[in-house]
């Protein structure tokens, strides 16, 4: 599943969340890189304090050709 996400800095205010990622870094928990809604979750938790986030699943342009193909 790929994902489309959007940050939004609560107060509108970046310096927290840099601030953090400076002295932290990333905070992905181990496995991100398989992508899983559980473990994008989990990093989102990590940085709700200070960020909000928007979530939009998407399919790629192969993915939608697949889905629509038996209605053609």
């Amino acid at each position: 599943m790929l994902y489309m996400i959007i940050e939004r800095f609560k107060n509108r205010d970046p310096v927290p969340v840099y601030r953090r990622f400076r002295d932290q870094g990333r905070m992905a928990p181990e496995g991100l890189t398989c992508v899983s809604s559980r473990l994008l979750e989990q990093w989102m938790t990590r940085w709700s304090d200070v960020t909000d986030f928007e979530v939009i699943p998407v399919v790629t342009s192969a993915q939608a050709v697949e889905r629509i193909m038996p209605r053609l």
